[in-house]
């Protein structure tokens, strides 16, 4: 079943697609937006840009940390450089460059981290981009973006451009369901959506996983268990109040992310609990594991990042709160 048809959501786009149109309208909009390529452009959809502004189209080839460096000496010039390529080469092939040159230079850069997850599938484990949040979270002034849906992948690309600093954006291959209205989508930085109104418990996603929330939400309200589920679509910085109102008003939380458990989303969204109110906490990610080469349906099924597994999830802090 297809990705949030039982929240009643239709699915969009692969989001690898929208970007690639979101980064042009920024280009339209904006003279000063450049993009540099790792020659990625068919893959991360960034040709659309070299077809319609070939003078404001940088193919850096495969040199990752070159590609980095570039993107950090336009942005000292007064651009705003968007540096695109896969999660995994960026993150495991220039993580010096992005720490020196963009992140402690606090440079006005802007990453993106296209084909996040494990839903790339078939590509296999060495492209897969599992432990970019953790990284890019070891690095004090980046924003870190993970939308969820068309909409707010095109609102995430506008204000990751407007933003004045190191922005990383993470992208998907798949496509993911229509969440929020196209026109004036909700988003900013550091604001949190509740995308859906609970009680009982809350439900904390990011990127694909917001779907799956809502997907498991619908099938607990059949058994009158009314999850709240919150899109937490910036990793950094926080929303500390969102999360620290779910926790006081809700009693419980779950967290689900298409990311390693070690130093992603659940692990910040719980510190931040901790601190705040502590409840009962579940979490949905991937294990100490590195997933094979296969359909992304069938990986999500393996490796526990379904709707299903969310639910199971929520049953389990809802009981544990007492119920």
């Amino acid at each position: 079943m297809p990705i949030g048809e039982k929240a009643g959501l239709q699915l969009g786009k692969p989001m690898r697609d929208v970007f690639g149109e979101a980064l042009l309208a920024v280009c339209q909009e904006n003279p000063r937006v450049v993009v540099l390529d790792g020659d990625l452009g068919n893959s991360t959809k960034t040709e659309l840009v070299r077809q319609n502004f070939p003078q404001r189209f940088f193919n850096i080839g495969i040199a990752e940390s070159n590609l980095v460096g570039v993107g950090a000496g336009l942005a000292a010039c007064n651009l705003i450089p968007w540096i695109t390529s896969f999660s995994s080469f960026l993150l495991c092939n220039a993580y010096d460059q992005i720490r020196l040159a963009v992140a402690l230079s606090n440079i006005n850069a802007k990453i993106l981290g296209s084909h996040g997850g494990i839903t790339l599938g078939k590509d296999g484990p060495t492209q897969m981009g599992i432990e970019d949040l953790a990284l890019m979270g070891g690095l004090p002034t980046m924003v870190i973006l993970v939308p969820s849906d068309p909409a707010s992948m095109h609102a995430a690309v506008r204000a990751a451009t407007e933003h004045v600093g190191p922005v990383f954006l993470r992208s998907s291959r798949v496509p993911m369901p229509h969440i929020y209205p196209d026109k004036d989508p909700p988003f900013e930085i550091g604001k949190a959506n509740v995308v859906r109104q609970g009680a009982d418990l809350t439900i904390i996603a990011c990127g694909l996983m917001v779907g799956m929330a809502l997907d498991a939400a619908a099938d607990l309200a059949q058994d009158r268990i009314q999850a709240r589920v919150i899109d937490l679509h910036t990793i950094r910085p926080l929303d500390k109040e969102t999360i620290a109102a779910a926790a006081r008003e809700t009693g419980a939380i779950v967290t689900a992310e298409e990311h390693l458990l070690q130093g992603g989303m659940g692990s910040n969204v719980a510190r931040l609990v901790a601190e705040s109110c502590p409840v009962p906490m579940r979490f949905v990610g991937l294990a100490d594991v590195y997933t094979e080469s296969a359909d992304p349906n069938d990986l999500l099924e393996k490796y526990h990042l379904t709707a299903k597994d969310i639910q199971s999830a929520a049953r389990e802090v809802y009981l544990a709160k007492g119920n």
